[in-house]
């Protein structure tokens, strides 16, 4: 399925992408940069001073093969004084090698130079480029670690930073469980006033609401047959209850009434 490796790939990518972004430091990436020019730049003088060598190595057998023909030029001459004109006809035929050689060195040298021109030329160029590079790289740091000390002054301000995020959502979910347990007391207290929840350190067999109901009502009822007797006992002519002997400690010695019209004292 073609399309879908090419979502998925596409997927990938850009998650790799962000995760490089995150990672990615501006300055890291504009050192490395200049890093890599002055390599480049070192790599050109390492050319330049490796055609110079070549060039000199090459001027060297160039000398060497002029030294070669002057002496086979003295050879062949000797060997005509001498009468051997086939020595001399070998010693020129050697002399006139060398000279073909030293003629296809004269050109690898010239070759040689004008490379060497060359790459003076762009190492004067790589170099000047390589130097305002530096410059420009310094600027752009400094500007950036500016904005980056910006930016964190002002989250840490105004509150918007990852960590003051952190922070702010920390604190929401404090108050959020601060809420949940104040609901959570007021709950309890509601419930254990409507007497919802058992003492469970009570002895005997536990009341329901209905017991409790029950209860209440027939204290309620006792106290209002008590109100409504001291009520009575208060009514002006209403009868009072003798009090008991024991609350006054007169009983015994109090006197006797007088006696009603007709009747005779007391016996003494």
């Amino acid at each position: 399925m073609p399309g879908l490796k090419g979502r998925l790939s596409t997927v990938v990518k850009s998650k790799i992408s962000k995760q490089l972004d995150r990672a990615e430091n501006p300055s890291e990436t504009l050192d490395y940069a200049y890093q890599r020019q002055v390599e480049n730049l070192q790599n050109v003088k390492k050319g330049i001073t490796d055609i110079a060598t070549a060039k000199k190595r090459l001027a060297l057998q160039q000398q060497q093969l002029g030294e070669q023909g002057a002496k086979l030029d003295a050879q062949a001459r000797e060997a005509m004084s001498a009468g051997r004109e086939d020595l001399a006809r070998a010693a020129l035929e050697r002399k006139q090698l060398t000279v073909q050689e030293a003629g296809s060195l004269d050109q690898q040298i010239a070759q040689l130079e004008s490379d060497q021109e060359k790459l003076i030329e762009s190492e004067k160029q790589l170099e000047a480029k390589t130097e305002q590079f530096r410059s420009k790289k310094e600027v752009i740091k400094a500007q950036y670690s500016a904005a980056e000390a910006q930016v964190q002054i002002s989250e840490a301000a105004t509150g918007v930073g990852d960590s003051m995020a952190d922070v702010g959502m920390a604190t929401q979910r404090a108050l959020d469980k601060t809420e949940t347990m104040k609901a959570r007391a007021q709950a309890v207290d509601e419930l254990q006033a409507a007497g919802t929840f058992e003492d469970l350190t009570a002895l005997g067999p536990g009341q329901d609401d209905v017991d409790r109901q029950l209860d209440q009502l027939g204290a309620k009822s006792a106290v209002d047959d008590e109100l409504d007797r001291i009520k009575a006992e208060l009514q002006p002519g209403a009868p009072q209850a003798a009090l008991p002997a024991d609350d006054t400690g007169m009983a015994d010695h109090a006197e006797p009434p007088p006696p009603a019209e007709g009747e005779g004292p007391p016996p003494g």
